[in-house]
């Protein structure tokens, strides 16, 4: 299914390659401003720039349809970018050679000759942008919500100072290296989600890992909580709004937010296209042949999936909120 939520629900369409990417958005209330420009600060944060970054370049200039007078109108709201900048030639090799720890091949074996292999096709990392301009309303919806998202490690770097070298280093060589990055959202009122299907966790868990890379995610102190006693980690209430002196919970109880900020790290595996050669299996040869993938690709997909992240998360809320004022 390419469907996600209940009350604010995304379909997204579209490939790497294809003509666009889109996403429609059902669910959105009548009445909430969406321009163009408010979508400008989130897809720049995604853009590529700066060391070991893709060079392929798309304007990323949104399309929006179901408005009337810039407001919704509580139809569905479509968003699509054009593709311009693509090279499928390039990817058409790897039919025969998958890529390793790519998807190249668990898709082709799901949708047989109907895969579209061009530049990953629904496994790119391009399909991100559709979920970022999907954030824009969801943040729309939730405006107690206040986001601060950032990259807290580079492979085995903590300290940003020194990220530009570990993700260079890794791209003069024709590697590649992850990342985790570190979200936290104030002002989430408490009592959004449920106990076991629909928890806050397993909502936003289950967007977050529809990002191409994701491989792991935490609450409060995750596993480093494993380590720990009770009486180290429980987090005290102090007054009768629910606040805790500590956040070791990461803002959810029970899998219902408790008031506190939610707080949630993800792990990005580094880019599984790299220039360094590798020997894989090769379905024409029938044999253990070597490879090596040039193409347009990033060195560390982890500092441009921040803001996709934090996306997933308003999106995930956008939902739980809409779910919680009208349960039906």
């Amino acid at each position: 299914m390419n469907t996600f939520g209940r009350r604010f629900r995304i379909t997204i369409r579209g490939g790497s390659h294809a003509s666009e990417v889109g996403i429609a958005i059902d669910g959105v209330p009548a009445g909430i401003a969406v321009g163009e420009w408010m979508f400008s600060d989130d897809l720049d944060r995604r853009r590529p720039a700066g060391i070991g970054t893709t060079p392929r370049r798309e304007s990323d200039i949104p399309h929006i349809e179901g408005l009337c007078n810039g407001l919704t109108t509580g139809g569905i709201v479509d968003i699509s970018f054009r593709n311009a900048n693509v090279r499928s030639a390039d990817y058409e090799r790897f039919i025969a050679q998958p890529r390793p720890s790519h998807a190249d091949l668990t898709q082709r074996r799901k949708y047989g000759d109907g895969y579209d292999i061009s530049g990953g096709g629904m496994a790119s990392g391009r399909m991100t942008v559709v979920l970022v301009a999907a954030g824009t309303p969801a943040k729309q919806i939730i405006p107690w919500a206040v986001f601060s998202t950032r990259t807290v490690s580079i492979g085995r770097q903590s300290d940003p100072a020194l990220f530009d070298s570990e993700i260079g280093r890794a791209a003069r060589e024709g590697d590649s290296i992850g990342g985790i990055a570190e979200c936290r959202i104030t002002g989430v009122p408490a009592s959004l989600g449920e106990p076991f299907f629909d928890s806050a966790e397993s909502v936003i868990s289950h967007l977050v890992f529809s990002i191409p890379g994701v491989k792991g995610i935490e609450f409060g102190d995750g596993f480093d909580g494993t380590r720990k006693r009770g009486s180290e980690r429980n987090d005290i209430i102090i007054d009768e709004s629910g606040h805790t002196a500590t956040n070791n919970e990461g803002g959810i109880n029970g899998g219902i937010t408790n008031g506190n900020d939610i707080i949630f790290r993800t792990a990005i595996k580094s880019t599984a296209s790299i220039a360094v050669e590798q020997t894989t299996y090769d379905f024409m040869q029938r044999t253990m042949m070597p490879l090596s993938i040039g193409g347009r690709h990033d060195a560390c997909i982890a500092r441009r999936a921040a803001v996709v992240i934090e996306a997933a998360a308003a999106i995930a809320l956008a939902d739980l909120w809409l779910i919680h004022n009208d349960p039906k």
